[in-house]
């Protein structure tokens, strides 16, 4: 598949790296909010993902990261709509990416955007962000994701407020309840999801590709999956390289913070 152009997407800025992706949500004069235009152009993301895993960084334009979906498309939605999950099929397909999506949080995270950001692996965010889902206040509820996500991502009490109550999150208690791993000051948002993805970068791709899919596994599937899982692994090129540099860097550091050999006493005898 060729090299995803920039130049083809109306909602979303890519820029496109040898290990990761970036997509920035831009549809600023509605906050972000996601439409279906967003939604097929995101699928094209996931494609090329895919069939080319890299890392993907999520975020937003001008201060804020989705406000949720586009209201005006969503009040003209039926029953129809609704069963087709047009938005939860495609941050399902987010979560499944091969390699690790690391959502970086500005302003609002709202509905829809907030269930784009629980689909992530890692969610890190400003002083200034603002998570929740307030569907019901709009006589609905959050079906693409946030019903089943929330609860495994926060507990069931925290949940429940945001859920059942409309209770939006700012960052200290986004933070406390584990909802986001890292405040950062919006300047340094960026920088701070390109460390975080240097850190993913450093390990070994299929690894950490197998480990993900191992985490998301069902319990049923464990401890079999693991085995399963470790066999292949332990057959890679890269087990065998990586250990091996280990134990060399080991054996260079050891040699080099040993003491010097005492002379032999015959040594020191002839010494004048």
């Amino acid at each position: 598949m060729a090299a995803l152009n920039p130049g083809d997407f109306r909602t979303l800025k890519i820029q496109e790296g040898a290990d990761r992706l970036v997509v920035l949500l831009n549809r600023p004069e509605v906050r972000n909010a996601i439409d279906q235009d967003m939604v097929d152009e995101l699928h094209r993301v996931c494609a090329a993902l895919e069939h080319e895993p890299k890392v993907l960084i999520l975020a937003g334009t001008d201060g804020v990261f989705a406000s949720g979906a586009d209201i005006s498309q969503l009040r003209e939605r039926r029953r129809d709509d609704a069963l087709q999950g047009i938005n939860s099929t495609i941050f399902v397909r987010i979560a499944k990416l091969p390699l690790p999506v690391i959502a970086a949080l500005d302003g609002f995270c709202l509905g829809g955007g907030a269930e784009l950001a629980y689909a992530a692996d890692f969610r890190i965010g400003t002083p200034g962000v603002r998570i929740g889902n307030p569907e019901t206040g709009l006589g609905i509820l959050a079906a693409a994701g946030a019903s089943w996500r929330l609860k495994e991502l926060v507990g069931e009490p925290v949940a429940k407020e945001i859920l059942l109550a409309g209770v939006v999150l700012g960052a200290e208690r986004a933070l406390a309840v584990n909802l986001i791993t890292e405040i950062h000051e919006a300047p340094e948002l960026m920088a701070a999801a390109h460390r975080l993805a240097d850190r993913i970068a450093r390990q070994d791709p299929l690894a950490v590709r197998i480990t993900k899919s191992v985490f998301h596994a069902p319990e049923g599937a464990h401890p079999l999956i693991d085995q399963l899982a470790q066999g292949i692994l332990f057959e890679s090129q890269a087990k065998f390289d990586r250990m091996q540099d280990f134990l060399d860097r080991k054996a260079t550091k050891k040699t080099a913070g040993d003491p010097p050999a005492a002379p032999a006493p015959d040594a020191e005898k002839n010494q004048p």
